[in-house]
């Protein structure tokens, strides 16, 4: 077995087996339908309110959470395991003498939760006198009692376990009658029930669905004992059990054979391609390294998004206050008041917390913050970052950008990613316009391995299928196919972007940051775009 094939291996077993921790308990799958009472959870927040500014709290807020997961996971013939979690309780957050303190209890009684309230403003008064200087919260205005939900069609929590068993081994059976030897299939369902309660006079009830269905096949050379594998091209996204269907209005054929999801996601008809696929990388020639261009797909692109734009643009890292999972940020403060050219004058990313099936869509963040849409690169200049309420006057900024998040009612809310989307092209162009303008290049879908410094600068990134572009046409599969880059550099190599017709969502479903770790979902949108003169190499000859 060659290195690259053992590394594949080992990252797909330890993929498929290590979930994010979670603090809760197992239930029943019938308790996943249940919800907090309302009049319970406003009264719970009353009185931490009550007992936070009581004790000398200049500001207090209150979440009241119930977040539940359910992942079910199979392999070829069979079901491997079935998890139902559920983990309630009430985090409560306060500024005294200029500092933050926080507490949780899982408790849901008047009394404990407000022990909780006054344990944190201890918190809070200990942590200022090491405090250099008090926290500065940007206004917001409260707007009384709502409620948002993400709109679903069919909640994925009850929906069966049977259901949703038949259908994933009905894709494990789909893939290995086309040629696949091995396949694993999962569904992982999650609902945030929160309510948030502030000093600012907000009472805010959200109910938030993300859903997301990967599998992976293998197909085998049964006498060299090679072989290869297919990720599912699925994106995760905010939506209901809906999403697993075969609407044809959510479905797009793309040069190559290749077929992408929008709206809706076939997942056996991409089983069944994944199957095949993987048995044609088995004879696919192995790439030339050199200077390509790549027509990169949003089932790809949005990982890239992901790394080397959505997060150097945190705030947090930018300044060097966060530098856990691969560092903090060569996009600093002062070079975007120097004029930092991010991309090219086509590129334009802008960050929105309310894009319709996104994962990170919600009306209002974990600050009370109502959410909105902002540019982050206009026109290839790099021009704000993403903010939270004590964090935007850094920027001389009077508003937060409604980025908040905590993974957990247990957990205490920072700045955390929304979704990052590179804006599709303003003139006409369809992808196979695109690939028509090509002399050389590849085309690449789907999300890969990959590596980044920690300054978010240089990089590498593979995919799950690459095809060779000779004079305009898509000719052959390739295999061993990764690209080296410089942030600044790529971007500015950006030469086309495929119009809004080809616009897709892509996303991480559990994206790390911080110490204790949390967990976070987002998406990053775009449509097909193309790179000149991108560096690449052949990963089997690098590895040996």
């Amino acid at each position: 077995m060659h290195r690259r094939d053992f590394l594949t291996l080992g990252g797909l077993g330890i993929g498929a087996l290590v979930l994010p921790p979670f603090i809760g308990r197992a239930i029943a799958a019938e308790e996943l339908m249940l919800a907090l009472d309302a009049g319970l959870k406003r009264q719970l927040a009353d009185v931490a309110l009550e007992a936070a500014t009581g004790g000398g709290a200049s500001y207090c807020d209150v979440r009241i959470g119930r977040y539940l997961r359910q992942f079910v996971m199979t392999r070829e013939d069979r079901v491997e395991n079935v998890v139902n979690e559920e983990s309630t309780g009430v985090g409560v957050r306060v500024i005294a003498n200029g500092a933050w303190g926080f507490a949780a209890t899982s408790e849901l009684t008047p009394q404990a939760v407000v022990q909780a309230a006054r344990q944190a403003t201890a918190i809070a008064r200990a942590n200022a006198r090491i405090q250099v200087e008090p926290v500065q919260l940007a206004p917001v205005r409260g707007v009384g009692e709502v409620s948002w939900r993400t709109p679903i069609e069919r909640n994925a929590m009850e929906v069966p376990v049977e259901e949703k068993v038949a259908l994933l081994l009905g894709v494990n059976a789909d893939a290995i009658n086309a040629g696949a030897d091995f396949v694993s299939s999962r569904m992982f369902a999650v609902n945030e029930q929160k309510y948030f309660a502030s000093t600012d006079g907000s009472y805010i009830d959200q109910d938030v669905h993300r859903i997301w269905a990967p599998f992976t096949v293998t197909a085998v050379d049964k006498v060299s004992g090679r072989f290869r594998t297919r990720d599912g091209l699925s994106a995760p996204m905010g939506m209901g059990y809906e999403y697993l269907g075969a609407d044809p209005a959510g479905r797009i054929e793309l040069p190559g054979g290749v077929v992408a999801y929008t709206t809706s996601y076939d997942m056996r008809e991409d089983a069944v391609a994944a199957a095949k696929q993987a048995r044609e990388k088995l004879s696919a020639p192995s790439v030339e390294p050199g200077r390509y261009d790549l027509v990169l797909d949003p089932s790809h692109l949005f990982l890239t998004i992901h790394e080397n734009v959505g997060h150097p643009l945190e705030l947090d890292r930018v300044l060097g206050y966060e530098a856990n999972y691969a560092g903090t940020s060569f996009a600093t403060v002062e070079r975007m008041r120097e004029g930092l050219k991010y991309g090219s004058e086509r590129v334009n990313f802008f960050a929105d917390k309310t894009q319709p099936g996104s994962l990170g869509a919600v009306a209002y963040d974990d600050e009370g913050v109502k959410c909105k849409r902002w540019d982050l690169v206009k026109d290839g200049m790099l021009v704000d970052y993403q903010a939270t309420r004590d964090q935007a006057h850094i920027l001389g900024k009077t508003e937060s950008d409604g980025c908040s998040y905590a993974d957990s009612w247990s957990t205490v809310q920072f700045q955390r990613m929304p979704n990052v989307s590179l804006a599709p092209g303003k003139a006409p162009l369809t992808v196979a316009e695109m690939i028509a303008d090509v002399e050389d290049g590849i085309y690449i879908h789907g999300r890969g391995s990959y590596s980044i410094d920690q300054q978010r600068y240089n990089a590498q990134f593979g995919g799950q299928l690459y095809y060779e572009i000779r004079n305009g046409e898509v000719t052959r599969m390739l295999e061993d196919v990764a690209y080296q880059i410089r942030t600044p550099e790529f971007w500015n190599a950006c030469s086309a972007i495929c119009d809004e017709r080809d616009f897709r969502l892509g996303g991480s479903f559990f994206d790390g940051k911080g110490q204790p770790s949390q967990v976070s979902a987002v998406s990053h949108g775009s449509a097909t775009t193309r790179f000149d003169g991108i560096n690449v190499i052949n990963t089997a000859r690098s590895l040996g």
